[in-house]
């Protein structure tokens, strides 16, 4: 393939001419600008200044980026390196940064590129902006993982880990954390996949399990990498996640909670819906009291309100003795459906349809009239109108079932959606509608008899 990447890395020919090419103090084969990148659109005129030249070079890559001619920004690539020799320090010492940057992303995608190819590049980018080491390294084995090469990527982790340059600066120190967490991460997923195989083995291969028992133990001290990044204030969840798990599987349940606890409350880490994901779903497991599960699910609530385990949470607490738990109950299925993503969730339209009933048969109509407060200027058009009732019906004729209720129940007999769906004369639901009608007619928040 005739790419910048092989210009990087061939010979540099003592035939060639000093016109065409220099030899730049790294070694490397830099073209200089070919002709037609020599003229700046400036009527014609001859540009010979070296910022503008490079400066049109690199809006001529970041055009062909933009439209994924990635054989012509790899050719653009070529003129560019000479960025390398600008005069301007600053230029010259951001230069490989950008460099990196873009032939990264036009050896990722071009059409002829191949592992070999991206990683000769990235081993020569390593060696041209040693600042840039670290970060090149990372996502260099990033890109090895996304291809499979689990002990290359382990290999480059590893060389980096132990790569300094003069004082370690605090941003050193993060990249250097980050990629001991992956290559921790290489080995949880060693570790998992040995764990997997121990559990299928018999007695008859005690020799085998033995050998893997002590790699599995061994695997675990070396995971110390991801106990301490997760220290690090910042959003870790798959760190997080592979290191709890390691901590379960060798009974420190104590340990995997204040892990799991630091992550969600700890006021130094970022808002993270995921952390108190981990733990609730931590606690379920330990089958932790219900009072605890709620205070881990009314965070997420009001982090995440549409989230999946919101209906596990009202479940939760309509099933509690607390009232305020049980109008919690109401107020959270409302929250829900408040989503556009959730208006076809029939498990949802089902849950508050009974609730609602329940709700009222137990003399708790402020509780809904509360709920409904805030939202009767805008549900019967996001929910209840005429057109989502024709809509709902042809797709799915139990979830409008469900709507029909719940919408009879908040706007009465006169609403839309009510009306059109219990006019429908389908055979197998007509107990289902005629049901539906009574419970509007006993029910209905619009009703001067409640």
């Amino acid at each position: 393939m005739s790419d910048f990447s092989d210009e990087l890395t061939r010979p540099v020919a003592k035939a060639v001419r000093v016109e065409t090419s220099m030899l730049s103090g790294t070694g490397m084969y830099i073209p200089w600008l070919r002709k037609e990148m020599e003229t700046v659109e400036t009527g014609g005129k001859q540009e010979k200044d070296f910022a503008k030249t490079t400066n049109a070079c690199l809006d001529l890559i970041q055009e062909a980026l933009l439209k994924h001619q990635w054989q012509k920004a790899a050719e653009y690539m070529h003129s560019y390196l000479q960025i390398l020799e600008d005069s301007d320090t600053s230029k010259r010492q951001a230069a490989p940064e950008i460099i990196w940057r873009l032939g990264s992303e036009i050896l990722y995608y071009h059409p002829k590129s191949n592992v070999e190819t991206f990683s000769t590049f990235a081993d020569r980018m390593k060696n041209i902006g040693v600042m840039n080491y670290l970060k090149i390294s990372l996502q260099h084995a990033l890109y090895l993982l996304h291809h499979g090469m689990l002990e290359d990527a382990n290999r480059n982790l590893s060389q980096a880990e132990t790569w300094r340059y003069g004082e370690k600066s605090s941003s050193q120190e993060i990249l250097i954390n980050l990629i001991q967490a992956y290559k921790g991460l290489l080995q949880y997923y060693t570790w998992s996949q040995k764990k997997m195989e121990l559990s299928k083995l018999d007695e008859e291969d005690y020799a085998y399990s033995t050998a893997t028992q002590n790699m599995l133990n061994h695997s675990c001290k070396t995971s110390v990498n991801l106990g301490a990044l997760i220290q690090i204030p910042g959003v870790w969840d798959p760190f997080v996640k592979s290191y709890v798990e390691m901590l379960e599987f060798y009974g420190d349940q104590d340990g995997a909670r204040e892990v799991l606890t630091n992550y969600a409350y700890d006021e130094k880490f970022p808002s993270n819906p995921n952390a108190h994901i981990y733990l609730y779903n931590f606690l379920k497991r330990e089958k932790a009291p219900k009072e605890k599960l709620i205070s881990v699910l009314k965070i997420l609530y009001q982090i995440v309100p549409s989230h999946k385990l919101m209906l596990e949470f009202h479940r939760i607490l309509r099933n509690s003795e607390k009232e305020e738990h049980r109008k919690l109950g109401l107020e959270v299925l409302f929250a829900v459906l408040d989503f556009a993503g959730c208006t076809k969730n029939i498990t949802a339209w089902k849950y508050l349809a009974k609730y609602l009933k329940q709700t009222l048969m137990g003399s708790h109509l402020a509780w809904v009239q509360e709920q409904w407060h805030s939202r009767r200027n805008w549900w019967p058009t996001f929910h209840f109108s005429y057109f989502w009732a024709k809509s709902d019906w042809t797709e799915d004729k139990a979830l409008a079932c469900e709507k029909a209720l719940v919408a009879g129940m908040l706007l009465g007999k006169g609403c839309r959606y009510f009306r059109y769906i219990s006019k429908q004369g389908h055979q197998a639901l007509k107990k289902k509608i005629k049901r539906m009608n009574k419970s509007v007619k006993r029910y209905s928040i619009v009703n001067p008899g409640l």
